[in-house]
């Protein structure tokens, strides 16, 4: 069995690199360039950077930027936020963006994901899908960075976008986002149970527990986290880390475990 992947999740909002809690109240954490030469020395299993306003502002990714922070990175990239076209997506790759992650334009052009993954390959597209709770606790597909609800089911929209062919599914939990409370593994398990294309979590995570219970308890290929890995101690002091490799073998051996 293939070992989990432990990824690190930076927002971006402009030029910075922000954090949220519950895809709200963004808080400036640092430079993108900066953190990602950190990640790099810290030898990192791949890195998802997102920009949270690209898709509501109606703009392209900022290539620039995006170039930047390519040209520093070391290990896998994933880039997602305001790709709505075959040409963007081939932009990004030339950049050096390993992964493109397709979320809004996704569900609104279902044509664009199934086109994506023909011409550059499942393994290069990524399917994300953010997930929000109602009062009677209903889940719920959000899109438009957790501004528009569509009242889709994701294990109904996660079966949609297996059947289409992408490579990955990128499930983030709004309620958990920020809080470092741990995963909704009920959420989760529910997808992986539902479809076989691999699973990323995202939303929650806080320490190597929330981690390793996911791995072991949920089904999913890769964990992704944002505050856990740009924040540290009780006051939340920005400081980037990402665990040892004494740490993360405990993750991989914990799944492998019957």
């Amino acid at each position: 069995m293939l070992k989990p992947r432990v990824i690190p999740c930076l927002l971006l909002r402009g030029r910075g690199l922000y954090k949220t809690v519950k895809f709200g109240d963004p808080k400036y954490v640092g430079d993108p360039v900066n953190a990602v030469k950190i990640f790099n020395e810290k030898e990192v299993d791949e890195l998802l950077l997102l920009d949270i306003t690209a898709t509501p502002e109606k703009r392209e990714p900022n290539y620039e930027l995006i170039c930047d922070i390519a040209g520093e990175c070391f290990m896998p990239l994933a880039y997602g936020g305001g790709v709505t076209s075959i040409a963007q997506i081939r932009r990004l790759h030339r950049m050096g963006v390993e992964k493109v992650s397709l979320n809004s334009s996704a569900f609104h052009d279902r044509r664009l994901l199934e086109e994506s993954c023909d011409v550059f390959g499942s393994s290069s597209i990524v399917a994300a899908i953010d997930v929000k709770k109602t009062l009677f606790g209903k889940y719920e597909v959000w899109i438009n960075s957790g501004k528009t609800n569509t009242k889709e089911d994701p294990i109904r929209y996660a079966e949609q976008l297996a059947r289409l062919g992408v490579g990955e599914i990128l499930v983030n939990s709004i309620d958990r986002d920020g809080t470092m409370a741990g995963y909704d593994n009920t959420l989760l398990k529910n997808i992986t149970s539902a479809v076989d294309t691999p699973v990323i979590a995202c939303g929650g995570a806080g320490t190597l527990d929330h981690l390793r219970d996911t791995i072991a308890c949920t089904g999913v290929n890769a964990v992704a986290a944002g505050s856990m890995f740009v924040f540290h101690g009780k006051h939340k002091a920005v400081l980037i880390n990402y665990p040892t490799p004494e740490q993360l073998e405990v993750l991989h051996l914990s799944h492998t475990t019957p």
